[in-house]
């Protein structure tokens, strides 16, 4: 095989390869990279309903965010302030509402499956009250948004300077389940700071450091 037959051979080959590897290598991404990362929880929380539909505030669940490092997970008890009365969704308690009247019965109380996960990890029955039977256990919620241990980043200084929860953390009021829309790299990050300092944030003037001590030490 001449040379000229033999690179055109190695072309050909190497073209479909390419081809072939396309779409693994547009999904290629660095390491720690978790752009994309929706975890499948304990129990189907909707923000697409809470803070979408019903326009819940981020901090009235997130509270620790503007006290704190870290937003944290509401406590269970947080959901209870409303999940105590709302236990299903509208449809479910009309349809009981429904068939009791025309059974002529007293309607019972309708508690969604999602709902039910969250009374028996506070060891609660269907009427919402203390089961003596059982013991309270956590929900293990799966965590959506990573950084590495040698990142320092703190809630505070961005909700008091005005960041929205959206710039981070994407549209969270149209997700049914929280995924990671951002890199959250140093890249990403740095760039948000120049931005910042260059535009503002919220109509407020702001100096966000690109010194590396800021998040790293």
């Amino acid at each position: 095989m001449s040379n000229r037959l033999l690179t055109i051979v190695l072309l050909v080959g190497l073209g479909y390869t390419t081809l072939a590897l396309a779409p693994r290598l547009t999904a290629w991404r660095l390491p720690g990279d978790q752009q994309g990362y929706e975890p499948v929880q304990p129990i189907a929380f909707s923000h697409r309903v809470h803070a979408g539909d019903l326009q819940m505030a981020c901090l009235y669940c997130h509270s620790g965010a503007e006290r704190s490092r870290r937003a944290g997970i509401p406590p269970a008890n947080v959901c209870m302030n409303c999940h105590k009365f709302v236990t299903a969704p509208p449809g479910a308690v009309r349809a009981e509402d429904e068939r009791a009247q025309q059974e002529k019965r007293k309607p019972r109380r309708v508690v969604s499956p999602e709902l039910a996960k969250l009374y028996a990890a506070l060891a609660l029955d269907d009427r919402g009250e203390r089961d003596p039977a059982r013991m309270p256990t956590p929900v293990a919620w799966m965590k959506v948004h990573n950084l590495p241990d040698f990142a320092y980043f703190d809630h505070r200084s961005h909700v008091r300077a005005g960041v929205m929860c959206q710039t981070c953390h994407g549209p969270v009021e149209t997700m049914e389940r929280v995924r990671q829309v951002a890199t959250l790299s140093m890249g990403w990050c740095v760039n948000c700071h120049r931005t910042s300092t260059a535009q503002g944030v919220a109509g407020r003037p702001v100096n966000a450091s690109t010194d590396c001590v800021t998040c790293h030490y």
